[in-house]
């Protein structure tokens, strides 16, 4: 071989090398563009909830949901919103509990108390109908208007049961009972039996009256109800992606 074949070899060598790198360089750049690429368009194409913008929520309720004996961030709406806020659902909640609110109540008060605007309430009424010996039939008939009505505005609504205490009898009772079951079933509209489930007749977590619960108590309330609360809103949070 001639010292000038040699040198022109090693020349090529050289070049070859040279652009290999070159070649493996750019491959990788753009391997990494096009990862980067679409992770961000799978993050945008995903979302995130709680950058979404808020569901416009309002618990129309009685003193049980509006906090009596509590301050405002122990009540249940806004023990509520946080718990949802952790779990990355954004909500815009309003406090719409009247202590000493019967079922009619809330029906009178229904158009002021749920503002234009608002996307999905929880009806949390009754408890003051079974304490005062309330005729099931006009409970039944009032939450009825009140769920009714708010379908009509095309608003979503869970609706909370309520149990009568003892003290009316067994066949009042059965009459009270039915009440939101039934209502939930004939409105196709979700549904927790009982509100104060795990709290009602725990002296630990009921304030001094023996009716309204703790701070703590509020939490189980939150704890036990929200798995129900998030299947609700499910639907709104998926329009609003």
């Amino acid at each position: 071989m001639s010292r000038s074949y040699g040198t022109f070899a090693g020349a090529v060598e050289r070049r070859l090398s040279a652009f290999a790198h070159i070649l493996v360089l750019t491959t990788a750049l753009t391997a990494a563009a096009a990862f980067t690429g679409a992770a961000v368009a799978g993050e945008a194409k995903s979302g995130n909830k709680s950058d979404a913008k808020p569901v416009k929520m309002v618990v129309l309720g009685d003193s049980l949901s509006a906090g009596l004996g509590l301050s405002a961030a122990d009540a249940f709406p806004a023990k509520l919103q946080k718990a949802l806020k952790d779990k990355g659902i954004n909500v815009e909640m309003t406090n719409a509990g009247v202590s000493g609110d019967t079922a009619s109540g809330g029906r009178d008060r229904l158009d002021w108390s749920v503002p234009e605007g608002t996307q999905a309430v929880i009806v949390e009424l009754g408890a003051n109908d079974a304490l005062r010996g309330t005729d099931p039939a006009v409970t039944r008939a009032a939450l009825s208007d009140i769920l009714t009505r708010l379908k009509a505005r095309n608003i979503a609504v869970m609706l909370c049961g309520m149990l009568a205490p003892p003290n009316y009898g067994r066949d009042y009772a059965d009459r009270f009972n039915t009440i939101y079951p039934d209502l939930a079933k004939s409105f196709s509209v979700p549904f927790y039996p009982f509100f104060l489930d795990g709290v009602a007749a725990d002296a630990k977590l009921n304030q001094a009256d023996g009716i309204h619960p703790t701070p703590q108590g509020v939490d189980i309330i939150v704890k036990n109800i929200l798995p129900t609360v998030e299947a609700f809103l499910g639907p709104l949070i998926g329009q609003r992606s």
